[in-house]
């Protein structure tokens, strides 16, 4: 008898997919401000796991200092990373904004919290290495 598969977590099925794909995001305040107290990073990881949930995203993790905010995102390959990013920034931003306006005023360039750019970095699965090393080993033999 051989041992039971156990399917992992992880890997998502969809109709015509199989996939498990997940990203590292760094967003950092305009200016590097220290903008972001421990009730606003509170406040702001759910407001971002909400966003990722309408993508049909799941927040992984989240952690974060006074001028900027790691993320590790679990989402499906309909997704397109840009505009989850520009969903994640654009909301967190407005109802941060609304919710601690006195605070937050004063780190605001021109009504901005966030930087226009960020980090993103896949991560997960098998090392590039040992996927590499598989390809390679597919070739057709010599004929």
């Amino acid at each position: 008898m051989s041992p039971r598969w156990t399917p992992d977590p992880d890997v998502r099925r969809g109709r015509s997919v199989v996939h498990n794909l997940h990203v590292h995001l760094v967003f950092t305040t305009r200016y590097r401000t220290g903008a972001l107290t421990d009730p606003i990073l509170t406040r702001c990881e759910q407001i971002m796991a909400d966003v990722c949930r309408n993508f049909g995203a799941e927040l992984r993790e989240f952690n974060g200092e006074t001028d900027h905010v790691h993320l590790l995102v679990h989402y499906p390959p309909t997704v397109t990373l840009s505009k989850l990013v520009n969903s994640l920034k654009g909301v967190s931003a407005r109802y941060l904004r609304q919710e601690h306006s006195p605070h937050l005023r004063k780190y605001l360039w021109n009504g901005h919290l966030w930087s226009p750019s960020y980090f993103a970095g896949t991560c997960g699965g098998t090392p590039l290495t040992v996927v590499k090393e598989y390809i390679e080993n597919q070739k057709r033999p010599a004929q």
